[in-house]
């Protein structure tokens, strides 16, 4: 399949710049794959579409207020870092901007000298290696001073609050971007649906910055995906085997916990306990071994993203009704709406 072919046209002014004031009053769009229908709700309405006996699967992975700026010691230049892995021992793989400031031995200074950093290493894709030190117990404290969120290069708004890029049950450190599909739901919501039965349990997968990166392949199977580190801890795998054997719908809430669920099945045939590193790639064509619905929100033109939905579904079919989104003026991407296919 082509790249091309999973093209849309998306007014510019679509794209959500700031999150709702409600999480749970953005709208959904819900899609039953068995008879086409199209329903426009709300996203409080999810109460009604989850079952006693469904298990629903969030990614609590927490997002790293990962960009920092600093100075150059011996020039002053201002230069951007953006953390990506933490590769223990202080040390951490980043993005620099301008790169050409961070060459193999240059210091920087950040948040008036209480970090510091020197790079080691610069690797072939760009990306350097670079060893901190600072001031505090450890580097998030200091990263939770003077970092700012990640925010995705379509958002151009400042992000008041740190918290609304976070989900309300996060909890493991290490994401580059938030499991956007996630900001919908509000404490009191996931109370509703324990009550009413639906097992709720969790994944973690840390969103790598290669989640923005486009696809240049225009032979999609010639895509190479980042690889992404998850775990499945042996609750969850039990909750999501014994809703499988008691004839109940597993749910995952955005194309992580997607992705984590079928690389587990894939790889290891059942699901079970698993810590490891995925790079699935999951397109048109793909045979879903775990989920029997998604929680995702609209993905942009000729991302990954689009095509995991259109394997999930059908790719005419999310497009007809991407083309739907854009006339009934949803909100687009990380801090828009989203789409519940069932």
């Amino acid at each position: 399949m082509k790249k091309s072919d999973f093209y849309y046209d998306l007014p510019k002014e679509l794209i959500a710049q700031t999150p709702l004031e409600q999480r749970d009053t953005s709208r959904m769009m819900v899609i039953n794959r068995k008879n086409g229908e199209i329903y426009h709700k709300h996203f409080y309405d999810i109460l009604d579409y989850l079952n006693d006996g469904d298990c629903l699967v969030l990614n609590n992975t927490r997002v790293l207020p990962a960009r920092i700026y600093g100075t150059k010691k011996d020039t002053g230049a201002v230069v951007e870092f953006l953390l990506l892995n933490n590769l223990g021992n202080d040390e951490w793989e980043a993005i620099t901007g301008p790169g050409k400031r961070a060459k193999e031995g240059a210091e920087f200074t950040f948040g008036n000298g209480i970090l510091s950093c020197v790079v080691l290493k610069v690797l072939e894709n760009g990306n350097r290696i670079a060893k901190f030190s600072y001031d505090g117990t450890n580097i998030y404290e200091v990263l939770d001073k003077i970092g700012e969120m990640p925010l995705p290069h379509y958002i151009t708004e400042k992000l008041r609050d740190k918290e609304r890029y976070q989900t309300v049950y996060s909890k493991e450190l290490g994401s580059a971007a938030a499991p956007t599909a996630g900001l919908h739901f509000t404490e009191d919501i996931l109370k509703k649906l324990a009550n009413k039965g639906v097992k709720i349990c969790y994944v973690t997968l840390h969103v790598g910055i290669g989640t923005f990166r486009p696809v240049k392949a225009e032979n999609i199977e010639d895509h190479q995906m980042h690889s992404e580190h998850y775990h499945i801890p042996k609750e969850t795998a039990d909750t999501i085997n014994e809703t499988k054997k008691n004839g109940g719908r597993v749910i995952a809430v955005g194309t992580t916990c997607c992705r984590t669920l079928e690389s587990v099945m894939t790889s290891q045939g059942e699901m079970k306990e698993f810590d490891d590193w995925t790079n699935i790639f999951i397109y048109p064509g793909y045979k879903f071994k775990c989920i029997d619905a998604l929680i995702t929100n609209f993905h942009l033109p000729e991302s990954t993203l689009i095509m995991l939905v259109s394997a999930f579904y059908n790719r005419e079919k999310v497009l007809e009704a991407y083309k739907i989104a854009v006339e009934e003026k949803y909100r687009f991407f990380s801090f828009g709406d989203c789409m519940f296919i069932e």
